[in-house]
């Protein structure tokens, strides 16, 4: 199992970036907001980070919740692992709500718990 975060699964494509958030699925988890979109054929997960510049004006601040998460993410995505029970893919954006810089052992906390339920929502979705 490798702990890499590359580039292949970072969303960065704007035409599925659109896609992503006209026709994905959300669902709300203190202090994230998370879009998906099942999609069958990309070859591996792809995320998107994004915090607010309205809540956090400056962008070192900005970009240290962004690293937290992403490294977050890097650690845990073995358990949204697609060759347990599903096969399928997905465009997944992570948008930060908090109104504060949280400490990584929170965010990464949340983010495990949005990874269960994103595995079961990506179930559901895959069998209707």
């Amino acid at each position: 199992m490798k702990f890499t975060f590359p580039k292949s699964e970072r969303l960065h494509s704007k035409k599925l970036i659109q896609e992503l958030f006209n026709e994905g699925s959300s669902f709300y988890l203190y202090p994230f907001k998370i879009i998906f979109l099942p999609k069958e054929d990309l070859t591996s997960n792809q995320v998107l980070v994004s915090v607010s510049k309205k809540k956090f004006k400056k962008a070192v601040t900005r970009n240290k919740i962004k690293r937290l998460i992403k490294e977050a993410y890097r650690l845990n995505k073995h358990s949204l692992d697609p060759d347990a029970d599903t096969s399928s893919k997905a465009l997944i954006g992570y948008i930060y709500t908090g109104k504060e810089v949280m400490p990584f052992d929170f965010i990464e906390s949340k983010l495990k718990k949005s990874l269960l339920r994103l595995r079961k929502e990506l179930v559901e979705s895959k069998d209707p």
